[in-house]
């Protein structure tokens, strides 16, 4: 069950470009933005940004940190810096109509991506304090359900 309440995006890097992805739908539609979606009932937002990321682009990538955290009131959105482990940057032809590779610098210029993203990859570009994944999993819990930043 997907909701409308949590979601995450994140940046990957590949050969000093970043992964953005040009939306199909709603406010973003034919706007570039970094990849993300929903999490899932159940599921960590660690675990929702890798497979947002592997769903729309075909890449597959691990959490490293976190870089930012958006608040609204009937919303929030975990923004993570991840490891690119494997892929080909490809379009899911439907969430997305294009996978674009762009460098950091270029892709705040462009007229065509949403402010959340420029404001994020500036921040990145700028390398503002990030939140690592720390090893700390307390007894109660195990590394598949918990996961903590900044510890």
């Amino acid at each position: 069950m997907n909701n409308k309440y949590y979601t995450v995006c994140g940046i990957v890097e590949i050969e000093g470009k970043i992964v953005l992805v040009r939306h199909t739908y709603g406010n973003a539609k034919d706007r570039i933005l970094l990849p993300g979606g929903f999490v899932q009932e159940n599921e960590l937002p660690t675990t929702a940004i890798e497979r947002e990321i592997f769903e729309e682009t075909n890449i597959t990538a691990k959490a490293k940190s976190i870089i930012a955290v958006q608040f609204k009131p009937e919303q929030w959105c975990a923004v993570f810096a991840m490891d690119y482990i494997s892929g080909t940057p490809k379009s899911d032809g439907f969430e997305n109509s294009e996978v674009l590779l762009l460098s950091p610098e270029e892709a705040v210029k462009r007229n065509d991506i949403t402010n959340m993203s420029r404001e994020i990859i500036k921040a990145y570009i700028n390398d503002n304090v990030q939140l690592a994944k720390g090893d700390y999993v307390p007894v109660s819990s195990n590394r598949d359900n918990y996961a903590i930043f900044g510890v």
